[in-house]
C-alpha cells in the first residue's frame, strides 16, 4: 500500500490566496507539517488539525517527520509558502522519500510570491522574465552573481526573492550593481512587503534607488527590462501587441 503525502503550496498565506485544491487537502488531512511561520499562518483555518513544526534549515528532519506520519497510516501534508516547487519544500520531500518506495508524493501548486506580488504591481510580468533568489544560504553567492548577470544582459524582468536578511544586508546592493551594468537606473523597480499577510505594502521606485530600500525576507522585487513603464501607477512590461 502506497502512503500519500501531500506538498501544498499555501500561497502568500491567507485563505483567499489558497487554491481550492489546497484548502481541500488541507481540510481533508490529518496532520499538517511544515515551517513554523507558515504553520502559524494557516492554522487559524484548520485549527482541529495535528501540527508538526521545525524552524529554519530543518527541512530535511520535516521531510523525515512527515514520512514517518505518513507511514502510520495518517494522512499528511507538507506546506509551503507560495508555490511548493518554487524554492520550496518539493523537491527535497522527492529527495528524502526515495529511500521509502512505499511513499508516494503528490505535489499541489500554489500562488508563488512573483505572480501574487505582479498582480499588486500591474502587469510586470507580461514578457520573458526569471526568479532569482539571493539567499547564498544553499547556493554561491558567485552562481548568484552569474545568473544576475545573464538575466541583465538578456534584458529579462527579474524577480528577486530573498533579498535581505539580518545576515545578508548587503546582497541587494551588490546585485543591483551588477544589474546596472546592463541597465540604465531609470528602469522601473516594483517591491511588495507582506503581500497576502498583515502589513502588505507596494512601492515603485527606479533601479537606480533600489539599493537604498529597506527590504527584508518579506519582500519581493520586481525589475523591469528596457520595455517596462509606468501606467496610471502601476507596472507594465507591453508584450509586443500593435494598439493600431
Amino acid at each position: 500500500m502506497k502512503h500519500v503525502i501531500y506538498v501544498v503550496g499555501i500561497g502568500p498565506g491567507s485563505i483567499e490566496h489558497m487554491t481550492f485544491q489546497a484548502k481541500n487537502i488541507l481540510e481533508a488531512c490529518d496532520c499538517i507539517i511544515g515551517y513554523n511561520t507558515y504553520i502559524e499562518l494557516i492554522r487559524p483555518y484548520f485549527p482541529e488539525k495535528e501540527y508538526i513544526m521545525t524552524g529554519m534549515t530543518k527541512e530535511v528532519d520535516r521531510c523525515r517527520l512527515a514520512i514517518e506520519k505518513a507511514r502510520t497510516g495518517r494522512s499528511a501534508a507538507m506546506i509551503s509558502s507560495g508555490d511548493a516547487g518554487v524554492y520550496g519544500m518539493a523537491g527535497i520531500m522527492y529527495e528524502v522519500a526515495a529511500d521509502y518506495p512505499d511513499v508516494e508524493i503528490k505535489v499541489v501548486a500554489g500562488i508563488t510570491a512573483a505572480c501574487s506580488g505582479a498582480a499588486l504591481l500591474g502587469a510586470p510580468l507580461v514578457s520573458d522574465f526569471c526568479l532569482i533568489s539571493l539567499s547564498d544560504l544553499l547556493t554561491p553567492w558567485e552562481t548568484i552573481a552569474k545568473r544576475l548577470e545573464a538575466a541583465a544582459a538578456a534584458d529579462f524582468v527579474v524577480c528577486l526573492y530573498n533579498p535581505a536578511s539580518k545576515r545578508r544586508a548587503g546582497h541587494l546592493q551588490r546585485a543591483c550593481q551588477i544589474m546596472l551594468r546592463h541597465q540604465e537606473p531609470n528602469i522601473p523597480v516594483g517591491v511588495v512587503h507582506c503581500v497576502g499577510r498583515e502589513g502588505e505594502k507596494t512601492e515603485i521606485t527606479t533601479l537606480g534607488k533600489l539599493s537604498s530600500m529597506t527590504v527584508d525576507m518579506f519582500s519581493t522585487i520586481i525589475i523591469g527590462n528596457s520595455q517596462t513603464k509606468i501606467i496610471a501607477g502601476y507596472m507594465v512590461t507591453p508584450r509586443g501587441y500593435q494598439l493600431s
